[in-house]
């Protein structure tokens, strides 16, 4: 089995610059129609953000007309966007293939920067024979 997981790691899954792919991250404890051989650990992406002069300025003119905030709603899908792509680059770098029980997490460092946080646990699945 040995050999398996080590030819399964070399296929991309641990090349500098390579992630995860998307359709293989889950907020379940398992990924439907594959089994883990083995379990690399937490992983994370962390974005630190802060808002523009010009964001903030627009944002709260958007305020005064009601409705979503599409200023901040943008810069929130962005950052959590890039939080999850570095948390699927750290995920690969450790030779996993897969990432499980994926979480998001967001703390206001001072006013006006929030840190963003991607984590879950990578590992290493193969599909169920």
């Amino acid at each position: 089995m040995q050999g398996k997981d080590s030819a399964l790691m070399s296929t991309s899954y641990s090349s500098p610059g390579r992630m995860v792919a998307h359709n293989m991250v889950t907020t379940q404890f398992e990924l439907d129609g594959f089994h883990v051989v083995r379990t690399l650990g937490v992983v994370r992406g962390i974005v630190v953000r802060s808002r523009s002069i010009f964001g903030t300025i627009g944002a709260g003119l958007q305020t005064i007309l009601g409705g979503n905030i599409t200023l901040l709603t943008n810069l929130c899908e962005k950052t959590r966007s890039e939080a999850f792509d570095l948390m699927l680059q750290h995920a690969a770098e450790l030779g996993g293939n897969a990432v499980l029980a994926a979480r998001y997490d967001a703390t206001e460092i001072m006013s006006g920067v929030t840190e963003v946080l991607a984590y879950g646990t990578a590992v290493v699945v193969q599909p169920v024979k």
